[in-house]
């Protein structure tokens, strides 16, 4: 499995390769909640933007994360960022993380469509047996996301990080497998019919 950069395309969302040159957006699309302060989460201040997506961009040259920026609409705005990471390309499978979203486009059509995209790409393009998402498990509005997705919990691995305030991150681990994906193809397509 090869994992280059794409650029993935829907009704409501693009998800383009992450560039350096969409830190100013970026910066200004991550104060709509002001994102950063969520303290169950690693979400980039403003002023920190251009070196996240440095890190990204480097972690992408070590095989190890596909970054995307997520635009609202088909040549919008720069909305917020999402990867795959964790990758297993022996599996091969993939983690959808590192995503975060301006607070306006959150429970809206955008993020069911950007992971509809996603896991297509994984399962019909890359032949993933399996997409891993993971979050805190304080974070009930991203375990509910990932719960509406159809993923099924696998677990929890507790104290699984230390985050920068030195408390312990407890980790709900999310999957998706092969066999699954026709059935959660439906129903994203589904939900993102009713929404109109």
């Amino acid at each position: 499995m090869a994992l280059t950069p794409v650029t993935l395309t829907g009704r409501h969302v693009e998800l383009v390769p992450l560039a350096l040159d969409h830190a100013a957006a970026l910066s200004e699309a991550v104060q709509d909640g002001q994102l950063w302060r969520l303290w169950y989460t690693a979400i980039p201040a403003p002023e920190r933007m251009a070196a996240e997506i440095e890190r990204r961009l480097g972690l992408q040259d070590a095989g190890t994360m596909l970054p995307f920026t997520v635009l609202d609409g088909p040549g919008g705005r720069p909305v917020g960022m999402t990867t795959y990471m964790n990758i297993d390309a022996a599996g091969p499978r993939v983690e959808i993380g590192s995503t975060w979203y301006a607070a306006r486009v959150q429970r809206s059509p955008l993020n069911t469509e950007a992971k509809r995209l996603l896991l297509g790409h994984a399962f019909e393009t890359l032949g993933c047996l399996a997409v891993e998402f993971r979050t805190h498990v304080m974070n009930q509005a991203s375990r509910r996301a990932i719960e509406r997705l159809g993923a099924r919990l696998d677990g929890i691995l507790r104290h699984h990080q230390r985050l920068a305030d030195g408390s312990l991150r407890d980790t709900c681990v999310y999957s998706i497998v092969a066999p699954d994906w026709p059935t959660v193809r439906t129903h994203l397509t589904w939900q993102l019919a009713k929404s109109r």
